[in-house]
Protein backbone atom coordinates (compact mmCIF):
# COMPACT_ATOMS: atom_id res chain seq x y z
CA UNK A 1 0.00 0.00 0.00
CA UNK A 2 1.21 3.50 -0.79
CA UNK A 3 1.38 5.18 2.59
CA UNK A 4 4.79 6.82 3.12
CA UNK A 5 4.75 10.60 3.26
CA UNK A 6 0.99 10.87 3.71
CA UNK A 7 -1.08 12.48 6.48
CA UNK A 8 -0.94 10.78 9.86
CA UNK A 9 -3.75 10.91 12.38
CA UNK A 10 -3.23 12.54 15.77
CA UNK A 11 -5.75 10.14 17.30
CA UNK A 12 -3.36 7.27 18.00
CA UNK A 13 -2.34 6.52 21.58
CA UNK A 14 0.88 4.52 21.45
CA UNK A 15 1.21 2.61 24.72
CA UNK A 16 3.64 0.00 23.40
CA UNK A 17 6.58 1.51 25.25
CA UNK A 18 4.79 1.19 28.58
CA UNK A 19 2.61 -1.84 29.25
CA UNK A 20 1.48 -2.76 32.73
CA UNK A 21 -1.18 -4.51 34.74
CA UNK A 22 -2.03 -8.17 35.06
CA UNK A 23 -0.30 -10.10 32.33
CA UNK A 24 -0.96 -13.80 31.92
CA UNK A 25 2.08 -16.00 32.31
CA UNK A 26 2.52 -18.36 29.38
CA UNK A 27 -0.16 -18.45 26.71
CA UNK A 28 0.34 -21.38 24.43
CA UNK A 29 -2.55 -23.22 22.85
CA UNK A 30 -5.20 -21.91 25.26
CA UNK A 31 -4.27 -18.33 24.52
CA UNK A 32 -4.32 -18.97 20.77
CA UNK A 33 -7.75 -20.62 20.97
CA UNK A 34 -9.21 -17.67 22.86
CA UNK A 35 -7.59 -15.25 20.43
CA UNK A 36 -9.11 -17.01 17.46
CA UNK A 37 -12.55 -17.55 18.92
CA UNK A 38 -12.72 -13.83 19.67
CA UNK A 39 -10.72 -12.56 16.72
CA UNK A 40 -11.39 -8.94 15.85
CA UNK A 41 -13.08 -8.72 19.24
CA UNK A 42 -16.28 -7.30 17.83
CA UNK A 43 -17.58 -4.07 19.24
CA UNK A 44 -18.41 -5.55 22.61
CA UNK A 45 -14.96 -5.11 24.10
CA UNK A 46 -15.36 -8.27 26.15
CA UNK A 47 -12.59 -8.83 28.67
CA UNK A 48 -11.20 -11.94 27.04
CA UNK A 49 -7.89 -11.34 28.75
CA UNK A 50 -9.56 -11.94 32.10
CA UNK A 51 -10.89 -15.27 30.88
CA UNK A 52 -7.44 -16.26 29.70
CA UNK A 53 -5.94 -15.43 33.10
CA UNK A 54 -8.55 -17.51 34.89
CA UNK A 55 -7.95 -20.52 32.65
CA UNK A 56 -4.21 -20.37 32.95
CA UNK A 57 -4.21 -19.69 36.66
CA UNK A 58 -0.89 -17.95 37.13
CA UNK A 59 -0.38 -14.29 36.43
CA UNK A 60 1.99 -11.59 37.50
CA UNK A 61 1.76 -7.89 38.21
CA UNK A 62 4.26 -6.11 36.04
CA UNK A 63 5.03 -2.83 34.34
CA UNK A 64 7.68 -2.47 31.70
CA UNK A 65 9.05 0.41 29.70
CA UNK A 66 11.04 -0.18 26.56
CA UNK A 67 12.09 1.96 23.61
CA UNK A 68 10.46 1.24 20.28
CA UNK A 69 12.54 -0.26 17.50
CA UNK A 70 12.73 1.37 14.08
CA UNK A 71 10.36 -1.32 12.82
CA UNK A 72 7.92 -0.51 15.62
CA UNK A 73 8.15 3.19 14.84
CA UNK A 74 7.46 2.53 11.17
CA UNK A 75 4.48 0.34 11.99
CA UNK A 76 3.10 3.05 14.25
CA UNK A 77 3.41 5.57 11.42
CA UNK A 78 1.62 3.17 9.08
CA UNK A 79 -1.25 2.77 11.55
CA UNK A 80 -1.54 6.55 11.85
CA UNK A 81 -1.85 6.86 8.06
CA UNK A 82 -4.53 4.17 7.89
CA UNK A 83 -6.48 5.84 10.67
CA UNK A 84 -6.17 9.18 8.87
CA UNK A 85 -7.53 7.55 5.70
CA UNK A 86 -10.52 6.28 7.64
CA UNK A 87 -11.07 9.70 9.20
CA UNK A 88 -11.05 11.46 5.83
CA UNK A 89 -13.24 8.94 4.03
CA UNK A 90 -15.83 8.46 6.75
CA UNK A 91 -16.04 12.19 7.46
CA UNK A 92 -16.88 12.71 3.79
CA UNK A 93 -19.43 9.89 3.69
CA UNK A 94 -21.14 11.10 6.85
CA UNK A 95 -21.23 14.68 5.56
CA UNK A 96 -22.79 13.52 2.29
CA UNK A 97 -25.52 11.85 4.33
CA UNK A 98 -26.20 14.87 6.55
CA UNK A 99 -24.31 13.58 9.58
CA UNK A 100 -21.14 14.42 11.50
CA UNK A 101 -18.45 11.80 11.95
CA UNK A 102 -16.94 11.56 15.43
CA UNK A 103 -13.37 10.33 15.14
CA UNK A 104 -12.38 7.41 17.38
CA UNK A 105 -9.03 6.92 19.08
CA UNK A 106 -6.80 3.95 18.29
CA UNK A 107 -4.64 2.50 21.07
CA UNK A 108 -1.52 0.46 20.32
CA UNK A 109 -0.41 -1.73 23.21
CA UNK A 110 1.62 -4.80 24.10
CA UNK A 111 0.59 -7.58 26.41
CA UNK A 112 -2.32 -6.04 28.29
CA UNK A 113 -4.40 -2.90 28.39
CA UNK A 114 -7.08 -1.27 30.53
CA UNK A 115 -10.18 -0.01 28.74
CA UNK A 116 -13.61 1.37 29.56
CA UNK A 117 -14.85 -2.14 28.77
CA UNK A 118 -12.47 -3.71 31.31
CA UNK A 119 -9.00 -5.17 31.13
CA UNK A 120 -7.86 -7.15 28.11
CA UNK A 121 -4.78 -8.98 26.95
CA UNK A 122 -3.26 -9.39 23.51
CA UNK A 123 -5.11 -12.73 23.38
CA UNK A 124 -8.29 -10.74 22.78
CA UNK A 125 -7.20 -9.85 19.27
CA UNK A 126 -7.98 -6.35 17.96
CA UNK A 127 -11.25 -5.00 19.35
CA UNK A 128 -13.42 -1.91 19.61
CA UNK A 129 -14.73 -0.67 22.96
CA UNK A 130 -17.94 1.37 22.65
CA UNK A 131 -17.56 2.58 26.23
CA UNK A 132 -14.65 4.86 25.31
CA UNK A 133 -15.06 4.67 21.50
CA UNK A 134 -11.51 3.43 21.03
CA UNK A 135 -9.96 0.69 18.90
CA UNK A 136 -7.35 -1.45 20.70
CA UNK A 137 -4.62 -3.35 18.88
CA UNK A 138 -1.59 -5.41 19.82
CA UNK A 139 0.21 -5.64 16.48
CA UNK A 140 1.75 -8.98 17.44
CA UNK A 141 -1.61 -10.47 16.49
CA UNK A 142 -0.81 -10.18 12.80
CA UNK A 143 2.30 -12.33 13.02
CA UNK A 144 0.17 -15.05 14.66
CA UNK A 145 -2.40 -14.68 11.90
CA UNK A 146 0.24 -15.21 9.24
CA UNK A 147 2.51 -17.84 10.74
CA UNK A 148 -0.03 -20.05 12.49
CA UNK A 149 -3.24 -19.64 10.54
CA UNK A 150 -2.29 -19.17 6.92
CA UNK A 151 -3.11 -15.53 6.18
CA UNK A 152 -0.83 -13.91 3.60
CA UNK A 153 0.18 -11.07 5.90
CA UNK A 154 1.26 -7.74 4.46
CA UNK A 155 0.41 -4.20 5.39
CA UNK A 156 -3.05 -4.23 3.85
CA UNK A 157 -4.12 -7.13 6.06
CA UNK A 158 -3.48 -4.79 8.98
CA UNK A 159 -5.32 -1.98 7.18
CA UNK A 160 -8.33 -4.27 6.69
CA UNK A 161 -8.50 -5.14 10.38
CA UNK A 162 -8.27 -1.48 11.39
CA UNK A 163 -11.04 -0.63 8.91
CA UNK A 164 -13.15 -3.50 10.30
CA UNK A 165 -12.85 -2.14 13.83
CA UNK A 166 -13.67 1.35 12.59
CA UNK A 167 -16.72 -0.32 11.07
CA UNK A 168 -17.84 -1.15 14.61
CA UNK A 169 -17.39 2.51 15.50
CA UNK A 170 -19.63 3.42 12.56
CA UNK A 171 -22.24 1.01 13.92
CA UNK A 172 -22.03 2.65 17.33
CA UNK A 173 -22.47 6.13 15.84
CA UNK A 174 -25.43 5.00 13.72
CA UNK A 175 -27.11 3.17 16.61
CA UNK A 176 -26.87 -0.21 14.88
CA UNK A 177 -24.98 -1.86 17.72
CA UNK A 178 -27.51 -0.79 20.35
CA UNK A 179 -30.40 -2.03 18.20
CA UNK A 180 -28.65 -5.35 17.69
CA UNK A 181 -28.14 -5.88 21.42
CA UNK A 182 -31.79 -5.02 22.06
CA UNK A 183 -32.89 -7.46 19.36
CA UNK A 184 -30.82 -10.23 20.98
CA UNK A 185 -32.84 -10.02 24.20
CA UNK A 186 -35.07 -13.04 24.66
CA UNK A 187 -33.60 -14.83 21.65
CA UNK A 188 -32.17 -18.32 21.70
CA UNK A 189 -28.39 -18.58 21.59
CA UNK A 190 -28.49 -19.59 17.92
CA UNK A 191 -30.73 -16.66 16.98
CA UNK A 192 -28.65 -14.21 19.03
CA UNK A 193 -25.53 -15.52 17.29
CA UNK A 194 -27.08 -14.78 13.89
CA UNK A 195 -27.48 -11.14 14.88
CA UNK A 196 -23.86 -11.05 16.05
CA UNK A 197 -22.77 -12.50 12.70
CA UNK A 198 -24.77 -9.81 10.88
CA UNK A 199 -23.02 -7.10 12.92
CA UNK A 200 -19.58 -8.51 12.15
CA UNK A 201 -20.26 -8.95 8.45
CA UNK A 202 -21.52 -5.39 8.22
CA UNK A 203 -18.22 -4.23 9.76
CA UNK A 204 -16.44 -6.21 7.03
CA UNK A 205 -18.67 -4.49 4.47
CA UNK A 206 -17.74 -1.07 5.88
CA UNK A 207 -14.06 -2.05 5.62
CA UNK A 208 -14.69 -2.75 1.94
CA UNK A 209 -16.39 0.63 1.52
CA UNK A 210 -13.30 2.29 2.98
CA UNK A 211 -11.07 0.38 0.55
CA UNK A 212 -13.34 1.43 -2.34
CA UNK A 213 -12.65 5.09 -1.65
CA UNK A 214 -8.94 4.49 -1.08
CA UNK A 215 -8.14 2.71 -4.35
CA UNK A 216 -5.65 5.36 -5.48
CA UNK A 217 -3.35 4.24 -2.66
CA UNK A 218 -3.62 0.48 -3.19
CA UNK A 219 -0.90 -1.72 -4.63
CA UNK A 220 -1.42 -4.86 -6.67
CA UNK A 221 -2.24 -7.67 -4.26
CA UNK A 222 -3.61 -5.49 -1.46
CA UNK A 223 -7.18 -6.70 -1.81
CA UNK A 224 -5.94 -10.30 -1.92
CA UNK A 225 -4.18 -9.67 1.41
CA UNK A 226 -7.43 -8.42 2.95
CA UNK A 227 -9.38 -11.38 1.58
CA UNK A 228 -6.75 -13.78 2.87
CA UNK A 229 -7.10 -12.31 6.36
CA UNK A 230 -10.92 -12.45 6.12
CA UNK A 231 -10.70 -16.08 5.03
CA UNK A 232 -8.36 -16.99 7.90
CA UNK A 233 -10.69 -15.57 10.57
CA UNK A 234 -13.95 -17.09 9.36
CA UNK A 235 -15.70 -19.04 12.10
CA UNK A 236 -15.67 -22.21 10.02
CA UNK A 237 -11.95 -21.95 9.31
CA UNK A 238 -11.18 -21.35 12.99
CA UNK A 239 -13.41 -24.17 14.25
CA UNK A 240 -12.05 -26.60 11.68
CA UNK A 241 -8.47 -25.87 12.76
CA UNK A 242 -9.10 -25.83 16.49
CA UNK A 243 -11.71 -28.55 17.01
CA UNK A 244 -11.79 -30.51 13.76
CA UNK A 245 -15.44 -29.86 13.00
CA UNK A 246 -17.78 -26.95 12.33
CA UNK A 247 -20.88 -25.90 14.31
CA UNK A 248 -22.70 -23.21 12.27
CA UNK A 249 -25.17 -22.31 15.05
CA UNK A 250 -22.23 -21.24 17.20
CA UNK A 251 -20.85 -18.80 14.61
CA UNK A 252 -20.54 -15.25 15.93
CA UNK A 253 -18.47 -13.58 13.18
CA UNK A 254 -19.47 -15.38 9.98
CA UNK A 255 -17.92 -17.97 7.72
CA UNK A 256 -14.84 -17.33 5.60
CA UNK A 257 -17.04 -17.14 2.51
CA UNK A 258 -19.39 -14.63 4.14
CA UNK A 259 -16.59 -12.43 5.42
CA UNK A 260 -14.93 -12.28 2.02
CA UNK A 261 -18.26 -11.73 0.24
CA UNK A 262 -19.25 -8.72 2.34
CA UNK A 263 -15.82 -7.11 2.16
CA UNK A 264 -15.87 -7.51 -1.61
CA UNK A 265 -19.41 -6.11 -1.82
CA UNK A 266 -18.38 -2.99 0.09
CA UNK A 267 -15.29 -2.63 -2.08
CA UNK A 268 -17.27 -3.02 -5.29
CA UNK A 269 -20.21 -0.74 -4.46
CA UNK A 270 -18.82 1.88 -2.08
CA UNK A 271 -22.44 2.40 -1.01
CA UNK A 272 -23.09 2.21 2.75
CA UNK A 273 -26.80 1.63 2.08
CA UNK A 274 -26.00 -1.78 0.62
CA UNK A 275 -24.61 -3.19 3.86
CA UNK A 276 -27.86 -5.07 4.43
CA UNK A 277 -26.39 -7.94 6.40
CA UNK A 278 -29.20 -8.03 8.97
CA UNK A 279 -31.83 -8.47 6.28
CA UNK A 280 -29.88 -11.19 4.49
CA UNK A 281 -28.67 -13.20 7.48
CA UNK A 282 -32.18 -13.83 8.86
Amino acid sequence: MKWQGRRQSDNVEDRRGLSGGKVAVGGGVIGIIILLLNVFGGETGQTVGSALEQIQGGQTQTETAAPLSKEDEEMGNFVRVILADNEDIWSKIFEENGMTYKKPKLVLFRGSVNTACGGASSASGPFYCPGDQKVYMDLGFFEELKTKFGAKGGDFAIAYVIAHEIGHHIQTLLGTSAKMRQAQEGKSEAEANKLSVALELQADFYAGVWAHYNQQNLDTGDIDEALSAANAVGDDAIQSKMQGHVVPDSFTHGSSEQRMYWFKKGFKTGDIKQGTTFEEIQ
